[in-house]
């Protein structure tokens, strides 16, 4: 008799579980199927990284890497097209430099840094249809690689002890790649990989890195450029009017 209870309450046991399970897979189901009812034509995001500036104290990317972080709005026209507005901030730094008669430019063992605040707008094309899983529509894809292209504005300055100044002010082409996945119905992640080039020559604010002895090397344009590996989290709102399948429309 004891065996016939004990199997009896496995038996209870198994059943719970199943029911248990069975209803984790209908909540996960309503919540994919949820993730695709609403599209969303604005979204804001915070994002952070690291930066790092190319010039004449720094011929290649990622030689002196330091934070970046910044904020940003986007709005979406399309599942293809997006304008996005953001403003960030970075700190750049180098070694300082001499020039030597007959010798040339001879690296210090010091250290100029500087501040730099960036504003810029830049459109945005998606690769794929980039927006929530839509079962009706299977072009529609939670995740998309993406580029863009703009323009923008950066404050920077420093004095000779490398305290912030902002006094110079200069614009900017920004351009670069990057990831878009949307995990939830309203919040994603975005990865970007940004380049500004600079209409100037002056973003270490030392008269002496002015390019005045060809430290640019190979950089043609003698502009200095910034850049900026971020990753942020986005979060959506403002739920696009769905399209009327039925209205008359003559």
């Amino acid at each position: 008799m004891h065996a016939f209870y004990v199997q009896l309450r496995d038996m209870r046991v198994r059943e719970k579980l199943k029911y248990g399970l069975l209803c984790v897979l209908l909540l996960g189901a309503l919540s994919v199927a949820r993730a695709g009812e609403n599209a969303y034509l604005c979204e804001v995001g915070l994002q952070g990284g690291c930066g790092y500036y190319i010039g004449d104290a720094a011929p290649h990317i990622f030689m002196n890497p330091r934070e970046a972080y910044g904020v940003h709005f986007r709005y979406k026209f399309t599942k293809r097209w997006a304008l996005q507005v953001k403003v960030s901030g970075q700190r750049i730094t180098g070694h300082d430099y001499e020039y030597v008669p007959n010798i040339g430019p001879r690296r210090l063992d010091t250290w100029w840094q500087n501040q730099m605040i960036n504003v810029d707008m830049m459109a945005e094309f998606n690769f794929f249809r980039f927006g929530s899983a839509n079962k009706y529509d299977k072009r529609i894809k939670p995740y998309t690689p993406y580029i863009f292209i703009g323009i923008g504005a950066g404050i920077y300055g420093a004095d000779a002890n490398n305290h912030p100044t902002f006094g110079n002010v200069m614009a900017y082409v920004p351009l670069g790649i990057g990831f878009k996945w949307k995990f939830h119905d309203c919040v994603g992640l975005n990865i970007a990989w940004q380049h500004n080039i600079y209409m100037a020559d002056n973003l270490e604010s030392r008269d002496e890195l002015d390019n005045r002895h060809q430290l640019n090397g190979w950089n043609w344009m003698n502009c200095d450029l910034t850049g900026m590996l971020t990753a942020g989290i986005v979060f959506e709102f403002g739920v696009a009017k769905k399209p009327c399948r039925i209205c008359n429309t003559d």
